[in-house]
């Protein structure tokens, strides 16, 4: 049996501010009924998969959404790790985008374009963020060797990972952004992290 990890990397199901353009960050926002319906959509993709297990950020919108996914596959609870949380963005968390680009120009540019140069107020540098999540994944790859496992997270993590497992610059802006109940699998070791393809999943 191979000690690397499969990780299924999924951004959690939509929430209200999803669509109207406010920033969350670790700000608590629940699913939306189609966020619901985007998570039940995920289990049924993931069905074939043969996952052993889910891991999710704490925040509210990924773990309701992990909660989910692992009740469909009849998988055991989701097991939170607080190192899978958005990104902090301080005093801006929960302000409008529209708002935004009306006090600061520049920073909601850098929003728009996730642009990881973009410095919070009072939130998590990129170096600090970036971190955090390779090391929480290669903690859940040590905990799960040689199994395939769902991770629920979000968006701007998802970032950082297609950077770091792509060996790209963590100042590379990526000119995507993941859509609600999007996957990027993974194969990781305590020690490393780099894309996998999965037929099928």
């Amino acid at each position: 049996m191979s000690d690397s990890t499969e990780i299924g990397v999924v951004r959690h199901g939509e929430t209200d501010w999803n669509t109207e353009g406010v920033l969350q960050g670790w700000i608590d926002v629940p699913l939306n009924a189609r966020g619901r319906q985007q998570a039940h959509e995920m289990a049924g993709r993931f069905r074939a998969a043969d996952c052993s297990r889910v891991y999710s950020s704490p925040l509210v919108r990924a773990l309701e959404t992990a909660e989910i996914v692992a009740a469909q596959l009849h998988l055991p609870p989701p097991i939170c790790d607080d190192g899978l949380k958005e990104r902090n963005f301080g005093v801006i968390q929960g302000i409008p985008k529209v708002e935004l680009a009306e006090l600061d120009p520049q920073l909601a540019r850098q929003i728009v374009t996730r642009n990881p140069a973009a410095v919070f107020a009072q939130g998590e540098s990129m170096d600090e963020f970036a971190t955090r999540i390779v090391e929480a994944v290669m903690r859940i790859a040590g905990r799960s060797p040689g199994e395939r496992v769902l991770l629920i997270t979000h968006g701007w993590v998802m970032d950082v990972l297609t950077r770091h497992a792509s060996h790209l610059p963590r100042s590379t802006i990526l000119h995507m952004k993941r859509r609600n109940g999007e996957c990027l699998w993974l194969e990781a070791t305590p020690h490393s992290i780099r894309p996998l393809r999965i037929a099928g999943a």
